[in-house]
């Protein structure tokens, strides 16, 4: 119900507006034009979802992942019926991570730009930090100097910040009548200088394409704008990734049952092999120290034909857990062989009773700072799934956000926050004599509950999209 409200753009009045008064098709129509094919990998759908930025149902862009003449692209596309294309300070946050995703995999760039540029009540939000709009173009620049090709169409207005994006492209195509760039529109030109002029003469299609030179193709109309970006593509001399045809066998059991086996509660700790044989290529999963430190699964196994390790909870990570996983990540490490971790922390275990347990934890937490180093260090791509909880150190120790995986993705039923709503009960405040005010607890409970849920940290882009069990082999 979220995706379908959030393809809704800024809903059914904004889009007849947009495709009926303005004449302009509606962006997830333009990505259908520009795709080779359907598969197309949606980044953070949700993000912006029911941020307090008054009426704004999603980010005002959509990122993704797809093939154009056989080549890897990530699209970066303005929805002008949010506000306008208006930049809200999430929708910044948003493309950023999609030209961090490029930049670390050497995607080429289409930006299709219908923007109104920043939103300007919110501009400490967006403007003046080293990871605000600004930052769109510093990539744009290093992209460019990496050799990482950039396309850009301006099917809409693009006003201020937004006219920065093709003009830094390495080619742009704008369309007739409806694609225009300029810093200041005609309103301000009236307030500024008196003058009455009309977009079209201020920042027009042909404006741009016969006297400024900063649109390097015209296009008649938005089909022939697309039909010239797929053109452009097929001439830029950038390879497509040759595509590997290995021959690979489905799971043993259907990828259908992930969506029963989804852990709604870690109290009980669900056997994470049952997991792997229903995402592994004929179920084969090659262990490794498959009897030492048996909290943590760790071996090798392919998905859909491509060799990965996989790193898995299956309970509390003990002591012995960790230093099999530190050893397993740094050998995945040396093979060149990527990681991906399969994320639900267990219960935490009570606090020490005596100098032996303390000990013990002692010896656990320095296990657990190892393998955090091994994680962080691997310079192998790293995947990370949180199929459960994902509770305080565990996120660091499994590669979550902090840790820089190439990609991370949630089940809805995951739970994102520093401690288990459950179980701080037990934790006095600093300070305390033990004693808290028992409202004071519940609505620490409360607020821990809203903000730990899946829904909650997509749509603040804390992580790479919601994704259903049954669909993770194919993403």
């Amino acid at each position: 119900e979220l995706l379908e409200r959030v393809r809704k753009g800024g809903g059914e009045n904004a889009i007849l507006r947009h495709t009926q008064r303005n004449k302009k098709l509606f962006v997830r129509e333009r990505l259908k034009l520009l795709l080779d094919d359907e598969s197309f990998l949606e980044l953070s759908p949700l993000a912006g979802l029911d941020m307090p930025y008054g009426d704004v149902p999603a980010a005002g862009c959509i990122t993704g992942i797809g093939k154009i003449c056989g080549i890897w692209c990530m699209f970066l596309a303005s929805d002008a019926t949010v506000k306008g294309g208006t930049i809200y300070p999430i929708g910044v946050k948003k493309q950023l991570r999609a030209q961090e995703i490029a930049l670390e995999n050497r995607l080429l760039s289409v930006h299709l730009v219908d923007s109104g540029g920043a939103f300007l009540p919110l501009q400490s939000e967006l403007f003046p930090d080293k990871l605000h709009g600004g930052r769109i173009f510093y990539n744009e620049a290093i992209m460019s100097a990496m050799g990482i090709p950039q396309v850009a169409v301006v099917c809409g207005s693009c006003v201020a910040g937004g006219a920065y994006v093709p003009t830094m492209a390495e080619e742009a195509v704008i369309i007739d009548k409806i694609g225009t760039l300029f810093l200041a529109g005609p309103p301000l030109v009236k307030a500024a200088t008196g003058e009455d002029v009309s977009p079209e003469d201020l920042g027009g299609a042909k404006l741009h394409s016969q006297v400024s030179g900063c649109t390097d193709h015209f296009a008649p109309s938005e089909e022939e704008a697309f039909e010239c970006v797929r053109n452009v593509i097929s001439t830029l001399n950038y390879s497509p990734v040759p595509e590997e045809h290995t021959q690979h066998d489905s799971p043993l059991y259907s990828p259908e049952e992930l969506l029963g086996l989804a852990p709604h509660d870690y109290r009980a700790t669900l056997p994470v092999k049952l997991i792997l044989s229903r995402l592994l290529d004929g179920s084969r999963f090659q262990e490794f120290k498959a009897n030492y430190g048996t909290t943590l699964v760790t071996g090798f196994g392919h998905v859909e034909g491509h060799l990965l390790g996989i790193v898995a909870s299956n309970g509390e990570l003990a002591h012995d857990a960790a230093l099999k996983g530190s050893h397993f990540v740094q050998l995945c490490g040396r093979r060149g062989v990527p990681v991906l971790f399969l994320q639900n922390t267990a219960p935490q275990p009570a606090g020490p009773a005596g100098v032996a347990q303390a000990e013990a934890q002692s010896n656990r937490l320095k296990a657990q700072a190892s393998m955090m180093a091994a994680v962080a260090c691997a310079a192998v791509p790293k995947i990370t799934v949180v199929i459960g909880g994902c509770y305080g150190s565990d996120s660091y120790v499994m590669c979550g956000r902090s840790f820089s995986p190439n990609f991370l993705f949630l089940w809805p039923n995951a739970r994102v926050a520093l401690v288990d709503s459950r179980h701080f009960f037990a934790v006095p405040r600093a300070g305390d004599s033990g004693c808290t005010d028992e409202s004071e607890l519940n609505q620490l409970k409360t607020k821990l509950e809203e903000e730990s849920s899946a829904f909650y940290s997509s749509a603040r882009l804390w992580d790479d999209g919601i994704i259903l069990p049954q669909d993770t082999r194919k993403v």
